[in-house]
């Protein structure tokens, strides 16, 4: 209870905050500069100019403060040693290029790009145009959907479960395990396993992820014009033809927001595995290991710092596309 009191008290003063901000400074902007006399025309004009700063001001500083500033401090330190006492150039950079842990980072995340994206936007496409032709199609988007409402590692703790592993002639109490007992086969450890553990894992994140790209996609299937798809019809397209060859392309475009939206996400993963794994047997990637060299162990914070610059780099070009392509498609 005191935590859902703080958490509503936050609330209600975040709330109170705002109001009291917009209220009080269009009062004040309407005082330097008040929309009646002799010079009621410019000082509109210029209270015009100076009303939209009133309400980004603060966002802006807000971002300045918590994404803006990180950035250049986490480029400073990489620069540096563990403690930031002595300068080292691009002497982490230079690490990293020969650390292996670094290497299987790089490895994994290039595998969750190949096959997340790829397979969250799949299914999603094809949760879309199944559940926009079916009686419970409501139903069964919520059902999909759900997963999106539970934090990555609450999703990781449930997949963990469902991969639990307990010694032959033991009872399974995994999921995966119990059904694979069932058939006469034998218990595997399977976060343990070397490669494909990475895959068990990547089954989580495109569980999440599968609901995120049915609900946009869905609703750009509904955008298509009918008369486009009538046409088809008519010329005796059948509806493979009619979904491959119409409607795809045609969404083309959300599609590929959609993908990059969740490459964006994949390339930051970190909570399921550092949940399910710890990033052991082979499951490291980026984020994980920034994590430790930041905060585990005898902290390096030149080196972390060196691994979020990396992540950052990688994440930039693909967050500018999509911002490009989105616009496009607003137009």
């Amino acid at each position: 209870m005191e935590q859902l009191g703080f958490a509503a008290g936050t609330i209600v003063a975040g709330v109170f905050t705002c109001v009291a901000w917009f209220w009080g400074s269009n009062i004040v902007l309407d005082a330097v500069y008040p929309p009646r006399g002799p010079k009621a025309g410019v000082n509109i004009l210029r209270a015009g100019a100076i009303r939209p700063w009133l309400f980004l001001g603060p966002a802006i500083l807000l971002l300045s403060v918590y994404l803006v500033y990180p950035v250049i401090n986490s480029a400073w330190r990489s620069l540096h040693n563990s403690d930031g006492s002595e300068w080292v150039g691009l002497g982490n950079y230079f690490w990293l290029m020969q650390d292996t842990k670094f290497h299987e980072s790089l490895f994994n995340n290039l595998l969750w790009l190949v096959t997340v994206p790829a397979l969250a936007t799949l299914f999603g496409l094809i949760s879309a145009q199944i559940t926009d032709r079916i009686k419970w199609g409501n139903t069964g988007k919520s059902l999909i959907f759900m997963p999106m409402a539970i934090s990555f590692v609450g999703a990781g703790v449930i997949w963990k479960f469902i991969y639990d592993y307990r010694g032959e002639g033991l009872d399974q109490i995994g999921l995966l395990n119990a059904i694979v007992t069932a058939f006469g086969g034998t218990p595997q450890t399977w976060l343990v396993l070397p490669f494909w553990n990475s895959f068990f894992l990547m089954a989580v994140l495109i569980w999440i992820q599968t609901g995120f790209a049915m609900v946009i996609l869905s609703a750009a299937l509904r955008g298509i014009p009918e008369e486009t798809i009538e046409a088809a019809i008519l010329d005796g397209a059948s509806p493979w033809q009619v979904f491959m060859k119409i409607k795809v392309p045609q969404i083309w475009g959300t599609i590929a927001v959609v993908w990059t939206t969740i490459t964006i996400t994949v390339l930051k993963v970190f909570d399921i595995v550092f949940v399910m794994t710890n990033g052991e047997w082979g499951t490291q990637v980026l984020a994980n290991l920034m994590y430790n060299w930041m905060f585990r162990g005898a902290p390096d914070y030149g080196r972390g710092s060196a691994i979020a610059i990396v992540i950052m780099l990688l994440v930039t070009p693909i967050m500018i596309w999509n911002i490009r392509n989105a616009r496009k498609e607003s137009r």
